[in-house]
């Protein structure tokens, strides 16, 4: 009888312990890191950022052609505003450079909070509307002096655009660079002859004065179409992850992922990241 019982009490033990250990091997998974947090969200899947380049390099040399904006520049600011593409206003408006309508804009627009609740932007019949709308954007007084840069000049580009007052960030000529670096954005930067350059410079005057000529005094401020772009920037230090920049700052491992283009987790030290914009 005795044995019984003994029998009996071992083997509640090994019931007892067997159970325990299932629950503590399970636990991790609900409170998993990084895993849990990168994971795909529901809904359309969203661009990566060489997709992006592949999709729309040919639209940015084009503009380049036209106006000499540097095709690196322009992709690499429509990569920071639109997210690769994945943002609200690129996706259901066309729109890739948060360009707002303004007095002059006559076309379709749509609503949405940014320096106000109810902010108005443009909406295009296409993505190619959008970027000509940016280098049309660009043709005002204030950045006048970037169009007599060479045309593959992209430091100069980027630091002339802060200089403008095109964002309110101060190391968002970096983060260009870095971005145009990353995907070496400037193969597809073309240089021009002495000859080419003035009267594309010539051209480029002509418009940005008949712009000044044309538009009414009540939008004649850049700041009626478009609000400085006021990122917030993170270097990366050495301990840091995806997973705490995220607890940090408040935001998902797949927002900073699809505002920096990332594929991966992989973090390099001194890295610069957008959190937010």
């Amino acid at each position: 009888m005795k044995k019984f019982f003994y029998g009996m009490f071992v083997l509640m033990m090994l019931v007892t312990s067997c159970s325990s250990r299932r629950g503590t091997l399970s636990s991790p998974k609900s409170g998993s890191n990084s895993k849990t947090s990168s994971s795909p969200s529901v809904g359309r899947p969203t661009m990566a950022g060489n997709d992006y380049i592949s999709h729309y390099k040919q639209v940015a040399i084009a503009e380049m052609n036209r106006y000499g904006i540097p095709a690196s520049i322009k992709l690499a600011q429509a990569l920071l505003e639109s997210g690769n593409g994945n943002s609200y206003l690129a996706r259901e408006a066309n729109n890739h450079f948060g360009i707002k309508c303004g007095g002059v804009w006559k076309g379709k627009s749509v609503t949405r909070p940014d320096d106000n609740i109810n902010d108005c932007f443009r909406v295009y019949d296409s993505p190619e509307q959008s970027f000509r709308d940016h280098s049309e954007f660009l043709l005002r007084p204030r950045y006048a002096a970037l169009f007599k840069l060479d045309k593959n000049d992209y430091k100069g580009w980027a630091k002339g655009l802060k200089a403008a007052g095109y964002a309110t960030n101060p190391r968002y000529p970096e983060l260009l660079i870095e971005m145009i670096e990353r995907y070496h954005l400037d193969q597809y930067d073309r240089g021009e002859s002495p000859r080419e350059k003035v009267v594309r410079e010539e051209t480029v005057q002509v418009e940005i004065v008949q712009n000044v000529q044309e538009a009414p005094p009540s939008v004649v401020k850049t700041e009626a179409i478009k609000s400085p772009v006021a990122m917030r920037i993170h270097e990366v230090k050495a301990q840091d992850t995806l997973y705490s920049l995220s607890k940090l700052y408040n935001v998902s491992v797949d927002q900073i992922k699809a505002l920096n283009g990332l594929t991966d987790d992989a973090l390099s030290l001194g890295q610069l990241l957008v959190i937010s914009k």
